[in-house]
């Protein structure tokens, strides 16, 4: 019988194939990969948001798998296929099958043979290519494009999809028998938000993977994770590795990062971007309301809250002004003149920028 491994061991595992995590919600998801791993001929598929990691868990699922791991592992964008080519991108053309055909060309499923073949963002296939792809799942044939005769393909499926596949059946976007054929062994990927433990060692990694250009880094300030996890990254990890390479981008110095390194590489669309969360517009007004209706005045009300949001920063950036500054997205100078207004002696200590 195969082993499985558990906890800690199975996240060495995965830690060695690429796919870094820490968090305790991605166990489960660790053993379904790893149980699906050893058996190598059932079709897996994989949803979770763009950048979440579905391409870097199939790419471990393949490497884990005894039998196919020696083969190759092919990925394709089904989003980016050409309908008019697809055909021949899939199944593979004769010499010529068509004009501009000058020799074969072995298509996807036969570059995959005996490996595993990654439907990347299936969700994107074009309805009348999923009609062939159903049939090639069922019977592991293809006939090439021009082709008198078929060949048989032993491949292992592993789709991926941004969004739920069932309601896109649902619209009529999907076929429902080729939705049924996919989903052998469903593996839903939580997204970075819901990850939070992951953090720490996937900046680390990150910015490892871009060593050859900056300096490298050994540690993350426990602040900038704090910070970090209260984004939303609705890219995920891939939205993470773009803003990790900005802070190594536009650092000076040191070799680790903290919130002065986001504060850093805050573009200048997102500071001048003055769009609020109309949940956060709705909170604000309950405030001052719960406030005026106290009997203080609208000013007095504004001015408490720009205090209270001024104690906050300070207390979750540990003190200095410039890290205060890069959790509020302002600059010292502004920062200096709002402390300046709430007398800076009854404000939690906060130093001068660091040098």
């Amino acid at each position: 019988m195969p082993v499985h491994p558990a906890g800690d061991d199975l996240r060495q595992v995965f830690d060695g194939l690429g796919f870094i995590t820490d968090s305790d919600v991605m166990e489960p998801v660790l053993r379904q990969a790893n149980r699906a791993a050893l058996v190598s001929d059932v079709t897996i598929l994989l949803e979770g948001e763009t950048g979440s990691g579905k391409q870097v868990l199939a790419q471990a699922i393949h490497w884990l798998d005894t039998k196919r791991k020696e083969f190759p592992f092919v990925t394709v964008h089904c989003g980016t296929v050409s309908e008019a080519l697809a055909e021949t991108e899939f199944f593979g053309h004769t010499r010529g099958a068509f004009s501009g055909a000058a020799s074969d060309r072995k298509g996807l499923f036969q570059s995959a043979h005996q490996g595993t073949l990654f439907l990347d963002d299936v969700n994107d296939l074009p309805l009348q290519l999923q009609a062939k792809l159903l049939d090639v799942i069922q019977r592991r044939m293809v006939r090439p494009v021009g082709a008198d005769r078929e060949k048989m393909v032993d491949v292992r499926i592993v789709a991926a999809c941004n969004q739920p596949l069932k309601p896109l059946v649902q619209q009529n976007r999907f076929r429902n028998d080729l939705f049924h054929r996919l989903n052998v062994v469903r593996i839903l990927l939580p997204p970075l938000r819901l990850r939070t433990q992951d953090l720490p060692k996937l900046v680390l990694m990150l910015a490892y993977r871009h060593r050859h250009l900056y300096e490298p880094i050994e540690a993350i300030e426990p602040q900038l994770i704090s910070l970090l996890a209260s984004q939303p990254f609705s890219g995920n990890v891939r939205e993470l590795e773009n803003a990790v390479q900005r802070m190594l981008f536009s650092k000076a110095q040191g070799r680790s990062l903290g919130i002065a390194d986001w504060a850093a590489q805050a573009s200048p669309e997102k500071e001048n971007d003055s769009r609020v969360e109309p949940g956060l517009l709705d909170q604000a007004a309950g405030l001052v309301w719960n406030a005026i209706s106290g009997g203080v005045s609208y000013k007095v009300a504004i001015r408490e809250i720009e205090r209270k949001v001024l104690e906050t920063a300070a207390s979750a950036a540990g003190g200095t002004r410039k890290e205060i500054a890069g959790i509020l997205g302002t600059s010292e100078r502004t920062l200096y003149h709002k402390m300046r207004e709430h007398r800076r002696d009854s404000l939690p200590t906060m130093a001068g920028s660091a040098s």
